[in-house]
């Protein structure tokens, strides 16, 4: 046995505990590897039905994917509204960690901000409350940063009506990351939310699925792919329906985290399962973390499989 390696076992049918015996509340964010420690950021719901300003965006973090330290808020003085799905990526520019939220002072009047910190959990002070951006009122959205340290947001944009509705696209960022250059992709595809942006094998990965606001039957994932992060895209499948067009996990997506293992690269996609809480307490709601995707020659992705649970090898 090589010491030098770590197992970690991955749950998904019970709640994780953090190191002071609670029940881990974060949900519809990221996990990000920062300096050797995993991050985790999410939004916590508590008692509340998810649609109230009582949200609150937290961070817990980690050696070992397993025995996991809650840092508390991650926002200094978060102006009224509802928030959502926060998500941090570090700019090698600017060596800030850089936290994109998507928040509501009304709902449904959607805005994508942007915070700064030192340190990966904050606390984050905002520079820009209401990022400019093509699409008129940013939803769901996630961030990537490209093998040259340019940076990208996706996002679906709620305004509209009918088809155009929800229509989900990719945008530069400054070198900064605080902004949007508004150099913009093609719509992907449209009745869309939860996305998640992601690169292997020099292909540009966006995977994202139908409106399922805190769904319990959970969402198909639709797979999308370029060679450059603004397209243009083409679909390659979807994963997470099988024959009979019955959903696989009963879950929404969240984010697509690569971890660095002693065998590779592998890609965990991450998501909430709605509605799985048994105390009747929302922000109790399960999360769950797959085996690493498998990838075909072609650079498609195979269906999704529910692992009730499985290892990973850590460095």
């Amino acid at each position: 046995m090589d010491d030098r390696f770590q197992t970690a076992a991955i749950q998904n049918t019970r709640p994780r505990i953090d190191v002071d015996g609670n029940v881990i509340d974060c949900h519809d964010g990221c996990l990000r590897r920062f300096g050797g420690r995993f991050y985790w950021f999410g939004t916590r719901y508590g008692h509340t039905d998810g649609f109230t300003p009582a949200n609150v965006y937290t961070c817990y973090s980690s050696s070992d994917l397993m025995s996991w330290h809650q840092h508390g808020s991650l926002l200094i003085n978060p102006p009224p509204g509802v928030f959502y799905r926060p998500y941090v990526a570090f700019n090698p520019n600017t060596a800030k960690y850089v936290l994109w939220f998507n928040w509501y002072p009304k709902l449904w009047e959607g805005h994508l901000g942007v915070a700064l910190a030192d340190q990966p959990e904050g606390p984050y002070d905002i520079v820009n409350p209401n990022v400019r951006l093509a699409g008129a009122t940013p939803g769901d959205h996630n961030l990537f940063v490209d093998d040259d340290g340019t940076g990208y947001v996706i996002y679906t944009n709620i305004a509209g009506d009918g088809i155009d509705r929800h229509a989900m696209t990719v945008e530069k960022l400054s070198p900064d990351f605080t902004a949007s250059t508004l150099e913009r992709s093609e719509t992907l595809d449209r009745k869309g939310e939860a996305p998640a942006m992601f690169k292997r094998g020099g292909l540009c990965y966006v995977l994202f699925g139908n409106t399922c606001c805190f769904c319990p039957h959970g969402a198909d994932v639709r797979v999308f792919a370029a060679e450059k992060p603004l397209g243009p895209y083409r679909q390659l499948g979807e994963i997470n329906r099988d024959d009979a067009g019955t959903i696989i996990v009963p879950a929404q997506q969240t984010d697509v985290f690569q971890l660095q293992t002693p065998d590779g690269p592998v890609h965990l996609w991450l998501a909430d399962l709605w509605g799985s809480r048994i105390d009747g307490i929302k922000g109790h709601d399960l999360q769950y973390w797959s085996s690493p995707l498998r990838f075909e020659s072609d650079g498609s992705i195979r269906r999704l499989v529910f692992d009730k649970e499985h290892s990973l090898r850590l460095f």
